[in-house]
C-alpha cells in the first residue's frame, strides 16, 4: 500500500483548490449549490428509506474524505447522534476545522487505505466525491476493501461522485459504473444518475427552480451516481497491517 506519491499529489491539489476556488460556489446562498444540495438530500434520504431506515439515531456513521465536514453534519441534522459519527481526512487543515465546528463528532486524520477501525464497525458510511480525485487504480481498491471492512455485515455505503470528466478541472478522473462493479466485487450496487450538471444549474437556477427540477428529472444531463452498495454477498479477507493504521 505505498501511494505516497498520489497521497502528496492530492494534498498539494487540494492546497491549491482552497487558495484559488470562488467560495461563492459552493456556498448556500448561491442558488444553484442550494438546488444541488437540496436535490441529493431528497434522493439521499429516499434511498436510505428504501433500504429500511427512517431513523439515524442508533447508526454509526463514517465519512471518507470528509473535508471540513459538511456532509457527516448533515447527517446530525437528518437524526444521527453526533457521537456516533466519524470522519477522516488525508489534510490537517481540513480536520482542524471540522473540529473547531463541530467538536462532538470523532475527526480523525487519515489514510483511508488504512482505517484506524475495528473490523465491522459501522452501520452507514460516505464516499462521497472521494474516488474521482484519486488517479490510482491501486488505491482506489485499497479504499474500496478497507470501507468493506469497516462495514456492518448488514451496513451501506452511500456513494456519490461524477461519472463524467469535468473538462474545466484535468484533477479528478470519472469513475464509470464498470469500474464501481470492480471496486465493490460480489456486492449489491445500486446506481442512480443524479446532480444537473453544476454550470447549467448555476445558470438556470437563479430564475427557476422548476426548470431545474424538470431537467434533472430527464437524468440526460446529470453529472453523479448516488449509488448503495450493500456487502450483503461480499465475504471480506482479512488484511492485516503490521505496523497499524497509516495515520498522516
Amino acid at each position: 500500500m505505498n501511494n505516497q506519491r498520489e497521497i502528496e499529489r492530492i494534498a498539494k491539489i487540494y492546497r491549491q483548490r482552497k487558495e484559488t476556488i470562488n467560495p461563492h460556489i459552493y456556498s448556500f446562498f448561491n442558488s444553484g449549490n442550494l438546488f444541488t444540495n437540496q436535490s441529493r438530500e431528497r434522493n439521499i434520504l429516499s434511498a436510505l428509506k428504501k433500504y429500511g431506515i427512517t431513523s439515524l439515531k442508533g447508526e454509526r456513521i463514517l465519512d471518507i474524505g470528509c473535508g471540513t465536514g459538511c456532509e457527516i453534519r448533515n447527517f446530525v441534522r437528518y437524526g444521527a447522534m453526533p457521537e456516533n459519527c466519524f470522519g477522516v481526512d488525508l489534510l490537517q487543515d481540513r480536520i482542524d476545522s471540522a473540529c473547531a465546528i463541530s467538536p462532538n463528532i470523532h475527526f480523525r486524520l487519515a489514510n483511508a487505505e488504512r482505517l484506524p477501525y475495528e473490523d465491522n464497525y459501522f452501520d452507514i458510511i460516505l464516499l462521497f466525491t472521494v474516488l474521482t480525485s484519486i488517479f490510482e487504480l491501486s488505491m482506489k481498491k485499497n479504499i474500496a476493501m478497507e470501507a468493506l471492512r469497516v462495514l456492518k455485515p448488514s451496513g451501506l455505503i452511500i456513494y456519490y461522485d461524477f461519472y463524467y470528466n469535468n473538462p474545466k478541472n484535468r484533477n479528478v478522473k470519472k469513475v464509470k459504473k464498470s469500474e464501481i462493479y470492480e471496486l465493490f466485487l460480489d456486492c449489491d450496487i445500486e446506481l442512480k444518475r443524479i446532480t444537473l450538471a453544476p454550470p447549467l444549474v448555476r445558470m438556470i437556477a437563479p430564475y427557476s427552480y422548476l426548470a431545474c427540477y424538470i431537467l434533472e428529472c430527464s437524468r440526460i444531463i446529470n453529472t453523479h451516481y448516488l449509488g448503495i452498495i450493500s456487502r450483503s454477498h461480499y465475504c471480506p479477507v482479512k488484511i492485516e497491517h503490521p505496523e497499524g493504521p497509516l495515520l498522516l
